[in-house]
């Protein structure tokens, strides 16, 4: 979801690895006061029609390890399937730290409503109030780049970009120089007049939080978002660092498309736009809290999820400031080389989904994190199902 500007996941073809059973563990303990009570686990039938999914999907698209909880009135439904790492066999567990890719879009975001909520900054305001030559800069609201909807190219679309990223993946880039990728292309639309998902977007919107709010991003996130929701195993790391332990992330976004591990490779390139890490249990926390508000007045949330339809998109499905509604359930999914996830929220059903993948490498055209979400929501909520097309 970070290479690829409009689809929001990834590309290109792959070798079906077979997938080991799941594995139910318990969840890592938190210091999260805003995790729920646990609930009873789901009914057999019910699980058994998930893992049943889940197992096939991953047969299928190839996918070697996988997270998968589930939380509602129905029960909780936590599993770990297949392998952290291909060689050594090791298997997936559920208390692994992942990249998160795009996930990061929704605490950047939200960091700016907060600021808005506060009235240090106006979501009408321009960019060119607080960065200095941005094309249509002087037009461009923040709403706009929030929603998708500034016409400012995708700099992880650029090829000089992707050069010098698959050079050296453990380089390090400022949001500056990602910039100065985006604003070599030509503009796709004025401002307001369509939508495009670009990355571009939110690393703009991740300035003007560390100009309005004094401090470096990632400390901004932390002080604001993670520390009241007690989600201490969520991180913005500085450079390439994963804590342990994690899987092993597998991408062909190579420049000869052969596979490869992405697990150490540097996430500056994706910055404010995804290089944030976190973990199933912190996700369980982050999805609910995200859909409903919990950090935002109820006025600003109701602004956050008035939703535009992207391509091929149907409303109410669409984007709205810095999260999805499909089908019914809000969040975000996120794609890095090597890591897949989606978190996300059903208020109609009081359920929270989150999965967590060590692949971005797609089956078929489609994203592995998607046709996961898809196959679970279908058997989990068939009037409420989570599709990207």
């Amino acid at each position: 979801m970070i290479l690829r500007a409009l689809s929001l996941l990834c590309t290109v073809l792959l070798t079906v690895v077979g997938c080991a059973g799941p594995v139910e563990e318990p969840l890592p303990e938190t210091s999260s006061q805003a995790s729920p009570a646990p609930a009873a686990t789901m009914a057999a039938d019910v699980t058994n029609r998930l893992d049943a999914a889940v197992e096939r999907v991953m047969t299928e698209a190839g996918i070697p390890g996988a997270i998968v909880g589930i939380w509602g009135p129905g029960g909780d439904y936590v599993r770990a399937f297949g392998v952290a790492d291909k060689k050594t066999r090791a298997p997936m567990k559920t208390g692994f730290y992942s990249r998160i890719g795009s996930l990061t879009k929704t605490f950047t975001v939200t960091a700016v409503l907060q600021l808005a909520d506060q009235g240090r900054v106006d979501l009408d305001d321009t960019i060119a109030d607080y960065v200095p030559d941005v094309p249509n800069g002087d037009t461009i609201t923040l709403r706009q780049l929030a929603g998708m909807r500034s016409g400012l190219a995708n700099y992880s679309a650029d090829p000089q970009f992707q050069q010098a990223l698959f050079a050296d993946p453990q380089r390090s880039f400022t949001p500056e120089e990602l910039l100065s990728y985006a604003f070599s292309q030509p503009v796709a639309f004025a401002p307001g007049q369509g939508v495009q998902y670009s990355n571009t977007n939110t690393v703009l919107l991740g300035l003007v939080v560390e100009q309005v709010g004094g401090r470096p991003l990632g400390e901004h996130i932390g002080h604001h978002i993670l520390e009241p929701l007690g989600m201490s195993q969520t991180s913005f790391p500085s450079g390439g660092a994963f804590p342990d332990p994690h899987a092993e992330g597998y991408t062909t976004q190579t420049p000869d498309g052969g596979e490869t591990t992405a697990t150490e490779w540097n996430p500056s390139w994706a910055w404010a736009a995804g290089a944030m890490i976190s973990t199933l249990d912190d996700l369980r926390i982050w999805a609910p809290a995200l859909a409903t508000g919990k950090l935002l007045t109820r006025q600003m949330q109701e602004q956050r999820l008035q939703t535009v339809a992207l391509p091929g998109q149907s409303p109410p499905d669409g984007y709205g400031l810095g999260l999805f509604n499909l089908g019914g359930w809000i969040g975000h999914n996120g794609s890095l080389p090597g890591y897949q996830t989606v978190a996300v929220y059903l208020p109609a059903a009081q359920t929270t989904l989150v999965i967590l993948i060590n692949t971005d490498i797609p089956f078929e055209g489609k994203d592995p994190g998607t046709l996961l979400a898809t196959a679970i929501t279908t058997e989990l909520t068939p009037e409420h199902v989570y599709r990207i097309e």
